[in-house]
């Protein structure tokens, strides 16, 4: 995938003839180092999965699946004693820096419904309207989580529980009458995926997200409710006790399904919480890319085919940072395997349009496109219109013609040529007032000034801000940093030409 890049122009003069022209690139020598830089064992850093208000208050004595109840004050305590281990490809991809989180945007106490999006006029449906109620639905195709164990080597999986006799177990979801198939393994590696793990996480958010306090009891109670038990299972090792526990769960869940009731639920909350987004997209990428990670490593040095991709939780910030909405046009130029464009279709609803040359992130954002359509619909959720285009995003009309309408544009341009951002300064020449460009590298020069000499740049077009990142915040280093959100607004430019008569 080409790392993002960005800008954004008009063209007119004081009289309303033409000023501004196309950049004309210009060539420099330049060294650029890759944007994904690994470790020395060649994998990749770790990311702690965040836990918000959304997640249920329980008690845990299993350390494999962190306890929801951790402040974002002792997480952060906990940070400094903890020591860094390395995660999976899904999991140092996808999922964002968890219980330190310094964004800070959704701690909310926990059952406390989120009623409405204070960055909507009109709020956003949620409901996947399609969403039937009864188990006379049409059956649609998902791919399970018995799928990436039994494509995995043999040896790669353990029995999870000393005492199980059966090994596979199915798990309800709110929107579909259909259920995921698992297997009760434990991965020898700590960094391959964990059927248990996101069965837990799955009921953890559907138990709090889609029912209100008094229905989710049974599952919530800190002493007798059925995630307590679970956990409880897990530490005695107790199969039986464990697939009671799910078992337990589906009636419940589909019990609400079948009755209207979460339907109902979700009508009252017009947005989701950040946990939800990331396990959604998670699964996701565990389903139809992890397996195949390895082919994303392809690139060539000191190119614009360079991979690195930016994690839900600072997408998330983009996001609230430029007022994106469900009405609204994102476009991600160089969008790899699609995250991106996932994420804003399902986080924000809005129509979300990614571009990718590199063939290898093209199929794999193919076969992500269809698994998250089909995962949102067993979530239950409406996602907005998803478009992925494959191309050089300086040549695909249906990208020229999309930026001309978008309100928010995202282009890593973290390691891209010279050539390519001034190609990419033409593309945006038509790009229109008001319409916000992120980047991770300004196109303006700090300190720049508009003068007789250079008036006729399409720079001056671009009021920049400045932001900080904080840690795990992209894939390719721990460490925080910054990024830039222009706007394109002509005002100094005309006053500018005004003054000059």
């Amino acid at each position: 995938m080409r790392l993002k890049a960005m800008g954004f122009f008009d063209h007119f003069h004081k009289d309303g003839t033409t000023a501004l022209k196309a950049q004309t690139p210009k060539t420099r020598k330049e060294v650029v180092k890759s944007a994904v830089a690994p470790s020395s064992s060649g994998k990749s850093p770790v990311v702690k999965h965040y836990r918000s208000q959304a997640l249920v208050n329980t008690k845990s004595s299993d350390r494999d699946i962190p306890d929801p109840r951790k402040s974002l004050a002792s997480g952060k305590r906990d940070r400094a004693r903890r020591v860094r281990k390395r995660a999976s490809p899904l999991q140092s991809r996808l999922v964002s820096s968890s219980d330190d989180s310094d964004y800070g945007e959704f701690e909310i106490q926990p059952h406390k419904r989120i009623k409405s999006d204070s960055r909507e006029k009109c709020p956003r449906s949620l409901r996947y309207e399609a969403a039937p109620t009864k188990d006379n639905d049409s059956k649609f195709t998902f791919l399970h989580a018995t799928d990436i164990t039994a494509l995995g080597p043999t040896n790669n999986y353990k029995a999870a529980f000393g005492d199980q006799t059966e090994v596979e177990i199915s798990l309800q979801y709110p929107g579909g009458s259909q259920q995921e198939r698992y297997q009760l393994l434990h991965p020898r590696d700590n960094e391959d995926f964990n059927p248990v793990d996101d069965m837990i996480r799955v009921i953890e958010l559907i138990s709090t997200f889609y029912l209100l306090s008094e229905q989710a009891e049974p599952l919530l109670d800190e002493n007798s409710g059925i995630i307590r038990k679970l956990r409880r299972a897990l530490a005695r090792k107790s199969g039986q006790e464990f697939r009671e526990g799910v078992l337990r769960y589906n009636q419940i869940i589909k019990t609400f399904r079948d009755n209207g009731m979460v339907s109902k639920n979700l009508d009252k909350v017009h947005c989701l919480p950040l946990p939800l987004v990331e396990r959604i997209l998670t699964q996701t990428y565990a389903r139809t890319v992890s397996l195949q990670v390895s082919a994303l490593k392809k690139y060539e040095n000191g190119s614009d085919n360079v991979y690195g991709e930016l994690l839900p939780r600072f997408i998330s910030k983009i996001f609230h940072d430029t007022g994106l909405k469900s009405d609204q046009v994102f476009v991600d130029l160089g969008s790899g395997v699609g995250n991106v464009v996932l994420q804003a279709a399902l986080e924000v609803g809005c129509e979300s349009w990614g571009c990718e040359m590199m063939e290898n992130a093209c199929e794999l954002a193919k076969r992500q496109e269809k698994e998250f359509t089909a995962r949102c619909r067993l979530w239950g959720l409406a996602i907005g219109d998803l478009n992925l285009e494959r191309g050089d995003f300086l040549k695909n009309p249906n990208i020229a013609k999309t930026l001309k309408r978008a309100d928010v544009v995202l282009v890593n341009n973290q390691a891209f040529t010279p050539e390519l951002n001034n190609g990419l300064m033409n593309l945006f020449l038509d790009l229109r007032e008001g319409c916000q460009i992120v980047s991770l590298k300004s196109f303006v020069p700090h300190d720049h000034k508009i003068t007789s000499r250079n008036f006729n740049s399409p720079m001056h077009l671009l009021n920049v801000e400045r932001k900080e990142y904080f840690s795990d915040s992209v894939s390719w280093t721990n460490a925080p940093g910054t990024y830039f959100v222009a706007r394109k607004d002509s005002t100094k430019l005309k006053e500018f030409l005004d003054r000059m008569g």
